[in-house]
């Protein structure tokens, strides 16, 4: 199958800008994408888009597709009498990988770029070549002479994406930063697009998944919907320096259905869910894997708790590096994924 198109989209939503808090340009991209498909699109307050495709019946169950539209980022907190910018962090960041990206920050006066800058070789400690510096004592450079052409330029709170590109690797793989989760946007929209069903679906660009789940909260709460799917991505496994029994989930074997997430912390998936997906996909032959995950939550944890409780489940596409500027994913799977949701709703009575 070639994926020509279907990348398209995927890199223009990777390469806009959408940190926690201002993901209103890949709100913009969803809405245009599902004007023609959906009976109804809504903003709520919280920045959250609302699509609602109206189901064959009336009596038919109601189901929501979350995808967050945010991506990790960082913001501007402090410019000193030089003009470099401190900084902080939006979302979960290993500290080691921001060394020396270049990052664009994203002003009223416009888009600026800057490079987070670090002490050189030859000047530094043998102790501190092995040390990772914290965020909070780097520093962006952005080109300014001192504090007052900085400001002149950006602002405290401008937001800061991770400056990055996209690449279509072979074996139908995509390289890009925010990955996380622009593949869950665009599984979502895709099923909106094709899914034929006696359930009402509202599928859901949620914001602030990644401080907090805090779109997805507001959204269930609105619509108290019969189920709940929450579509994101999930670490591969499937390369050096992770044990297998770490990550099991691999690139390129189909989408993760998950039993549990942050040791069950997070959600722990009722039966009637486990058994709704893994009975569609051996039905149709859809290829998938389980996961028993250790680490972080969806936005299926806040979702499951709402109310007095909506049945949720969480559908991963597989991705190696998450969280950094070069995460890799397969489309194969982000087409499996697709396929999997839309026979699983379609199959509702």
């Amino acid at each position: 199958m070639s994926f020509e198109k279907e990348i398209k989209l995927v890199e223009e939503l990777c390469m806009t800008p959408g940190i926690s808090g201002h993901e209103e340009k890949i709100a913009e991209i969803i809405k245009r994408e599902l004007k023609d498909v959906a009976d109804d699109i809504e903003t709520d307050l919280m920045g959250n888009v609302i699509a609602t495709k109206k189901g064959s019946s009336k009596k038919g169950p109601k189901v929501m597709l979350a995808a967050h539209m945010d991506e990790i980022g960082l913001m501007v907190r402090y410019i000193d009498d030089n003009g470099y910018i401190k900084f902080s962090t939006i979302g979960g960041i290993n500290d080691q990988m921001l060394m020396n990206q270049t990052v664009v920050i994203h002003s009223k006066n416009g888009d600026f770029t800057g490079v987070i800058g670090s002490k050189p070789p030859h000047v530094t400690k043998p102790e501190e070549r092995k040390k990772v510096v914290p965020y909070d004592e780097m520093f962006i450079d952005i080109g300014a002479k001192d504090k007052e052409q900085a400001e002149e330029m950006v602002s405290i709170g401008d937001p800061i994406t991770f400056k990055s590109w996209f690449e279509a690797f072979p074996n139908d793989l995509v390289m890009c930063k925010a990955l996380d989760n622009r593949l869950g946007c665009y599984v979502m929209m895709e099923v909106l697009k094709r899914v034929d069903s006696k359930a009402t679906v509202y599928g859901v660009g949620t914001t602030q998944e990644e401080v907090g789940l805090k779109g997805a909260k507001v959204t269930s709460y609105k619509l108290n919907p019969d189920m709940a799917f929450a579509l994101d991505v999930t670490l591969s496994g499937d390369h050096p320096g992770i044990k297998p029994e770490e990550a099991p989930v691999v690139i390129g074997k189909g989408p993760a259905v998950i039993i549990i997430d942050a040791s069950g912390r997070g959600i722990i998936t009722p039966k009637i869910i486990r058994d709704l997906l893994i009975g569609t996909a051996e039905k149709e032959e859809i290829p998938f894997q389980l996961e028993v995950s250790d680490g972080g939550t969806t936005d299926g944890s806040a979702i499951h708790l709402t109310k007095e409780g909506i049945p949720t489940g969480v559908l991963s596409v597989p991705t190696r590096y998450i969280h950094t500027t070069v995460s890799v994913a397969s489309m194969e799977d982000v087409e499996n994924t697709i396929q999997l949701i839309v026979a699983a709703i379609n199959s509702l009575e």
